[in-house]
């Protein structure tokens, strides 16, 4: 029961740490969120395979950085526009590859006598072509869909509710990531698929809900990276605020 309270706790924790760092790298500018976007690209693929028990479902690691992804892509959508979401999208994507591949290097490597680390880059590192294909697949699929649909939804909208468009391009992102990677990556190997991607499915669900504060505060002048460009290089003039709104 401690265990329990220690790992809710702990998640809640992480998940406000983590969207915290977003609004950090937002008021930097846009070229820090797509940074943000490569590196849980690599550290997802890492922390994914510690298992928990959040909620009472069984959750693996990666969930709070996956699902952070969607709501820098969401950020990226409605402060520069689809193209620069979509240019994110393809980053996640070539540093997810790239990752695995030089892990892959790294871990048939031949370790010398002092080495101590062999057996550990074994038990993370080595994985099956079939859940790579299934954590590229759905990663590509989904958020290329999170974008597509939150333009919809705001093209729909008048650009009004921006809850709406962030949760529900999210959300139902996220629905499909559950079901497609699980079919992908466990079909014929579990029984209960259904159920392993409805309990992933809800795991993320409460991380779409939590982010959505998150997105609201990137309205507030504060966090805006453009005025703090203005604020700093005011006697520069008209030229660099021109680079700041570009950026």
């Amino acid at each position: 029961m401690l265990t329990w309270h220690f790992n809710e706790i702990w998640f809640l924790s992480q998940a406000l740490v983590t969207f915290s760092i977003i609004l950090l790298c937002f008021r930097l500018g846009k070229s820090w969120l797509m940074g943000y976007i490569g590196i849980c690209a690599v550290l997802m693929n890492i922390v994914v395979v510690k298992q928990v028990t959040l909620f009472g479902f069984d959750a693996t690691l990666g969930n709070i950085l996956y699902a952070s992804i969607f709501l820098v892509t969401d950020i990226l959508s409605e402060h520069y526009g689809k193209k620069e979401a979509f240019k994110a999208v393809r980053i996640g994507f070539f540093a997810g590859i790239f990752s695995m591949i030089t892990l892959q290097f790294a871990l048939r490597y031949i370790p010398n006598e002092y080495d101590f680390a062999q057996s550990s880059f074994i038990t993370i590192f080595t994985l099956t072509p079939r859940i790579i294909l299934a954590s590229l697949a759905s990663y590509l699929i989904t958020q290329n869909w999170d974008v597509w649909m939150y333009h919809k939804l705001r093209h729909a909208t008048s650009g009004r509710h921006l809850w709406l468009r962030n949760n529900f391009s999210t959300i139902t992102s996220q629905l499909f990531d559950s079901f497609l990677f699980s079919y992908i990556a466990f079909y014929g190997v579990f029984d209960s698929i259904n159920q392993m991607a409805i309990f992933t499915f809800l795991i993320k669900f409460i991380i779409a809900l939590i982010d959505t504060p998150f997105i609201y505060l990137t309205k507030l002048k504060f966090f805006e990276p453009e005025n703090i460009r203005k604020k700093e290089f005011s006697w520069w003039g008209k030229t660099i605020t021109k680079l700041a709104g570009e950026e």
